[in-house]
């Protein structure tokens, strides 16, 4: 059982819900950029089949969970915008049943979800159909969640793409909008509610992850290493892992999104922890490079200590109002310069194109930031300009396969006025300060 506003939620909530109040001022805001006329359909994700009778957890539909709080599969939000940005709001619940409270547990009542997100016309799903009927040919839009992330890769229907199909089928004549840059722009900039929620997911990644530094030695599994860190996190009252961990030694720190976690580290190996707890919804995501026997060799301390130095550049310069592709160029300049002090690339190569200079990608391949919120790759403009109360990560790395090292150092921050704001300031990035804690 959880409280919220004086209500007993006969719900599993293992964190503090955000108030109502929140996703409230979130609809009114989505409301307020839409035309009279329009009708805003959100849905919950499915939940996923596995094999035989086994399905995933339920992770849900990140827009619907900002603009409603609620955690539950077969959910509905539908808005009705009127003037000036005035709207009707009705929610849409799976009724619980005795054989679902009996095989799964109660599910949320209406008075629960009424209390979560202050909406008050709450009614069971199998009105959907029915409310369509009455809504979808009055309506002079129908905006809906359309997942249009820059990154997204998959061969599966969403349950929002799935219906946002039915709906063109059965009322050809509507017209059909997509809420994300709407939603995407409103999600990358935080509420002092969200950052709340992001400092207890970020407190949790680092807190967790001190906690096991000290267990760490040649000769143990990665996947050891994996279980430590789910049992530090969950004691913590995460959920879960915001992503899936990515605990690599040896060669493997080289490979950015190795998730198998399945070897033994040796002595002299580095390990690449790129990990991130869950809590509310809301992600963690940091990366720290520490030595398994807990003493860096000098060349992993230079390049090390070369990576912190683009680090803690790169936060200097993310201020208000210098624009994300500008930023990253100038990373690149200042990476370029270490490269070249490690031996990596000539000065040559350097001044070929010193004002971007792209031959860093030979070894750091990838971006320095990303935002972060509710989706650990959280959407956003393309190319925003950095703002205050936006979150990103800086995340640089320097990466050598012939040496077998790895490095990338990676924390979370917000953005203020004048500053940024490291929200895992419990996991240290300075090498005596992370050879320190391994020894005790």
């Amino acid at each position: 059982m959880g409280r919220i506003q004086g209500v007993t939620i006969m719900h599993t909530l293992r964190y503090e819900p955000i108030p109502a109040s929140f996703y409230k001022s979130t609809r009114d805001k989505l409301a307020a950029q839409l035309p009279a006329g329009s009708l805003v359909i959100v849905h919950s994700n499915d939940i996923y089949p596995t094999n035989a009778d086994g399905t995933l957890a339920h992770h849900q539909n990140a827009n619907l969970f900002y603009l409603t709080g609620i955690d539950q599969e077969e959910t509905v939000l539908l808005m009705r915008v009127q003037e000036d940005g005035k709207h009707e709001d009705t929610l849409l619940l799976r009724e619980t049943n005795e054989h679902i409270v009996i095989w799964e547990g109660a599910r949320l009542t209406k008075e629960d979800a009424t209390a979560l997100c202050g909406i008050e016309d709450v009614r069971w799903t199998d009105e959907y159909n029915a409310l369509l009927a009455a809504w979808v040919p009055a309506a002079k839009e129908l905006w809906l969640e359309r997942d249009n992330h820059p990154r997204r890769l998959t061969y599966v229907q969403t349950r929002n793409e799935r219906m946002a199909a039915a709906l063109q089928a059965s009322y050809p004549d509507v017209k059909l909008q997509s809420l994300y840059d709407i939603l995407a722009s409103m999600r990358l900039v935080k509420t002092e509610e969200e950052l709340a929620q992001l400092r207890e997911a970020c407190r949790i990644t680092g807190e967790g992850w001190v906690e096991i530094l000290s267990q760490i030695k040649p000769g143990m599994g990665e996947w050891e290493m994996e279980a430590l860190l789910s049992a530090a996190y969950i004691r913590r009252r995460a959920r879960k892992f915001s992503f899936h961990p990515i605990i690599a030694s040896g060669k493997d720190t080289c490979v950015l999104h190795y998730i198998s976690n399945h070897k033994r580290c040796e002595d002299g190996d580095l390990i690449l922890f790129d990990i991130g707890a869950e809590y509310a919804g809301y992600a963690g995501d940091m990366t720290r490079t520490i030595p398994a026997n807990g003493k860096y060799t000098p060349r992993q301390k230079a390049v090390y200590e070369a990576c912190l130095a683009v680090h803690r550049y790169a936060r200097e310069i993310m201020l208000p109002g210098l624009k994300k592709s500008e930023y990253e160029r100038l990373v690149r300049v200042r990476m370029a310069a270490e490269l070249v002090k490690l031996g990596l690339l000539t000065q040559e190569e350097v001044d070929a194109a010193p004002e971007n200079p792209l031959c860093v990608r030979k070894y750091f391949m990838h971006g320095t930031s990303h935002p972060i919120g509710l989706d650990v790759h959280d959407v956003g403009p393309a190319d925003p300009v950095f703002a205050e109360n936006q979150v990103w990560t800086i995340e640089p790395g320097i990466y050598i396969p012939a040496e077998n090292i790895g490095i990338r150092i990676e924390t979370d921050v917000v953005i203020h006025a004048d500053s940024t704001e490291d929200l895992i300031p419990n996991a240290p990035l300075d090498v005596e300060d992370i050879e320190a804690l391994m020894a005790r």
